[in-house]
């Protein structure tokens, strides 16, 4: 996957080709259903009428037409759209065009036909459905709302559609576990859980993931009691015909028998309540660190519990956090035992990949992945070189449309498995788990395809194919570095121009959420912009100290900084993404802050909370200013300041790189890109230490960081002059110059503290030097502790 650096031209071709884009295909022949009779298979209460239901339920919404249900074939002549399965009897089956071969997709589970017949009556066209199953004619359902031209009286449809397929993956699925930790499903009521499952659905899932019992905490937003929303998510499940799953840690020794009968009588009242439930994943950690010997019996027993009240569910594993040796004991178990019980493994971010699962577990059990959608920092899939601007703003769980990133991702895992259900704690990800559902249905689908057909199904016809683009353009939003995107400003462009185009799609909480990423992502570049320059000022202020006194040019520098709040940026920006969060709480629950709407933590979705935290070091400076004032002597005051103000600007034949920084890194070496290392086992990608709750006052170098990069490449050196290397970071860092090992001349105990190398002539007489790193085994060191670094200077002495 290759994203075009060319921003200025993405921002000013990009929209304004979109904005006076036209459709050039010839126009297609309608058929008019605005007068339809929906005709239903059913018997009062089989899908096929649930399917009837949903479509006419839909399309009152969309255009206001409340059509008619009927199991009968209608007399007069009126057009009828038909929903079957190819099974169905009924006294109009002989009308149900068919095709016989079992080859076809309609024929395959979950599968699906479509066709418009007017023939021998052109006067009462008559739109087939029909399912290879009752999944299957929610399936047609949910295609024929995405082909259906809706607007206010009036339905319609090309007269030439005819449709066959059936689903490439079998699991097909997303998490949206009811708890206090979610950014938005814990404040649901009934009616918004079931109408978010029927969405999804009629996208393409086929199996919903809930956390019954995982963090008990309560807040005030949450309208049930946990076990009642429980057994409601699987009522909700039982009336679409999906899957229900649930997730399942064990987060207690499983020696303590007091405990763990206790979580088994837990378990037996959940399954006995839930009116469907079809498998219970128990992960092997995060959270939880059993070892697997105590993990599978207790598994067995719950297998056993299960099959009293759902006797066709299994239970799943999962060998996340698991080492070679406990991943090779639930592999040889397997293999020995063959347990009828055990429905499969879940891959995950264990020490064994995906692919590696699948060829070690034996071919009757299936693998089904469990991709993290919902994160874009220090996550599974994290967004590649990601502007440190959006990860101290936007944190983890911000609305995040990602296609062409997760098609790629996809299509290089989904071939080891036999389908998904994704990680996900909130809405934040509404257009990932469409493009999921989607490719899980067709893998070559193409992303933007998948994002039209999720604009028509929610926005209409009119405005789908420029909603589809003004999302890749939040995709584009997050490439390269923030202050040389344009194109921010021309994404947003686009969506100002479809709020002004389409005013009632300011009352669908998706476009509320998607322009609220629009605005937010402009607001930030300026404000980097701006904050920019005035630090510049600042440290150019800085320079004054010898002649004017440190007090004083730190008094100066100070007021420069503070302009951000005597003159802010852009004022009218942060005026309407602050009128967004708060439609966006009021229409679907959605917890962008803390104090104001009841978010769990800052890192769940509260963009809110850090829209406007400084993008430039004045809380580091003001920090240093309030140390340095505390020196007695003027002349290590001004000293001081002098490193300040210099920090990032070494001086003539020297070089500073901010490791983590994709647009402060000039000579950092790249790693693998998305399409061949996503999960960065190759190559490390820059992340984001999350401290003080978001709120610290470190230098933002010292937040964003890297593990180590594949190298730190440098010419143009002066072969006559002496070197060495300067580091910020923490921990270890083994280091090697072309190779050979440099020895350190100055340690580092604390973040920010310098730690140097010297670098022998030798290296640099031929005007180049190449930098890298020794692998450092630090498996038992926890994440937060682990060795990274921050900053790299070559020095010229």
């Amino acid at each position: 996957m290759v994203y075009s650096r060319l921003n200025v031209v993405f921002g000013v071709v990009f929209c304004g080709f979109l904005l006076g884009s036209s459709n050039v295909h010839a126009a297609p022949l309608w058929v008019d259903l605005s007068q339809a009779v929906v005709v239903s298979a059913g018997q009062g209460d089989e899908t096929e009428d649930v399917a009837a239901t949903i479509l006419v339920e839909e399309l009152a919404k969309r255009s206001g037409i409340q059509l008619k249900i009927q199991q009968t074939w209608p007399e007069s002549d009126r057009p009828v759209i038909a929903i079957a399965t190819r099974n169905t009897k009924a006294d109009w089956s002989n009308r149900i065009p068919r095709r016989d071969d079992l080859r076809l997709p309609e024929a395959q589970s979950e599968g699906f036909a479509i066709r418009v017949v007017d023939a021998p009556n052109p006067k009462s066209p008559a739109v087939f459905i029909v399912g290879a199953d009752s999944r299957g004619a929610i399936y047609g359902v949910g295609r024929l709302l995405r082909e259906l031209h809706c607007r206010k009286g009036e339905i319609k449809l090309d007269k030439d559609l005819q449709i066959a397929t059936a689903p490439e993956y079998p699991h097909r699925g997303h998490e949206m576990g009811y708890r206090a930790l979610s950014n938005s499903y814990d404040a649901w009521s009934r009616a918004q859980y079931d109408q978010y499952i029927r969405e999804q659905v009629l996208l393409g899932m086929n199996c919903v993931q809930n956390i019954p019992f995982q963090d008990g905490r309560t807040n005030e937003l949450m309208q049930y009691p946990r076990p009642e929303m429980n057994r409601i998510i699987g009522e909700i499940c039982d009336r679409y015909d999906v899957d229900y799953w649930v997730w399942t840690p064990v987060q207690f020794s499983l020696t303590d028998q007091k405990l763990r009968q206790a979580e088994l009588k837990k378990h037996a009242q959940f399954y006995e309540s839930t009116p469907r439930l079809d498998a219970v994943f128990v992960p092997g950690g995060d959270p939880g660190d059993n070892p697997p010997e105590l993990v599978i019996p207790f598994m067995e027993d719950l297998a056993k519990l299960l099959a009293k009240s759902h006797p066709r569910a299994k239970v799943w594993v999962s060998l996340q956090d698991f080492d070679e040796p406990k991943i090779k004991f639930v592999m040889d178990y397997i293999a020995r035992e063959q347990p009828d019980w055990l429905g499969g493994i879940v891959a995950d971010t264990s020490a064994l990949s995906i692919r590696e699962t699948r060829m070690r577990l034996p071919k009757r059990y299936p693998v089904r992945s469990y991709p993290d959608i919902t994160h874009t920092v220090e996550c599974q899939f994290p967004v590649s070189w990601w502007d440190p601007a959006y990860a101290v703003t936007l944190v983890r769980e911000s609305t995040n449309p990602r296609p062409v990133a997760y098609s790629t991702i996809f299509r290089r895992f989904a071939p080891h498995t036999d389908g998904f259900v994704t990680y996900s704690d909130g809405i934040n990800d509404d257009v990932n788990k469409a493009v999921w559902s989607m490719l899980g249905w067709d893998s070559q689908q193409d992303a933007r395809e998948i994002l039209v057909q999720y604009a028509h199904f929610h926005f209409g016809a009119e405005a789908a194919e420029s909603i589809a683009d003004a999302l890749l353009g939040l995709e584009n939003n997050w490439q390269g570095s923030l202050a040389e995107n344009a194109g921010v400003d021309g994404v947003l462009a686009l969506w100002q121009r479809l709020e002004e185009q389409h005013p009632e799609l300011l009352e669908n909480w998706r476009f509320q959420q998607h322009l609220m990423r629009a605005y937010y992502d402009a607001y930030t570049r300026h404000r980097l912009l701006y904050e920019t320059q005035l630090e510049q000022e600042a440290l150019q202020t800085l320079a004054q100290a010898p002649k004017f006194g440190a007090l004083t040019a730190m008094q100066r520098a100070e007021r420069i900084l503070q302009r951000v709040v005597s003159a802010p940026c852009r004022p009218e920006l942060r005026a309407r993404i602050d009128d967004l969060a708060e439609e966006l709480f009021r229409s679907i629950g959605y917890q962008t802050s803390v104090e104001r709407f009841g978010g769990s933590g800052a890192e769940r979705g509260c963009v809110m909370d850090f829209v406007d935290r400084p993008l430039n070091d004045r809380w580091w400076l003001e920090a240093e200013f309030a140390k340095i004032r505390k020196i007695s002597r003027e002349q290590d005051r001004v000293a001081r300041l002098d490193v300040i103000r210099t920090w990032e600007d070494p001086g003539p034949g020297s070089f500073y790189d901010d490791i983590g920084h994709v647009g402060k890194s000039p000579h950092v070496i790249r790693g693998e890109a998305i399409n061949t290392d996503p999960e960065g086992r190759h190559a490390w990608n820059p992340g984001h230490t999350w401290v003080d709750e978001g709120r610290s006052r470190r230098r933002l170098s010292w937040l964003h960081h890297m593990r180590w990069p594949v190298g730190v490449d440098y010419d143009g050196l002066d072969p006559d002059a002496r070197y060495i290397v300067r580091l910020t970071g923490q921990g270890e860092s083994p280091l090697r110059g072309d190779g050979k090992k440099l020895p350190v001349t100055k340690r580092a105990s604390q973040i920010g503290e310098f730690q140097e190398f010297a670098v022998p002539a030798e290296l640099t007489a031929d005007g180049a030097l190449r930098l890298t790193w020794d692998p450092v085994d630090e498996t038992h060191v926890p994440w937060q502790k682990r060795s990274h670094l921050a900053e790299v200077w070559l020095l010229k002495q």
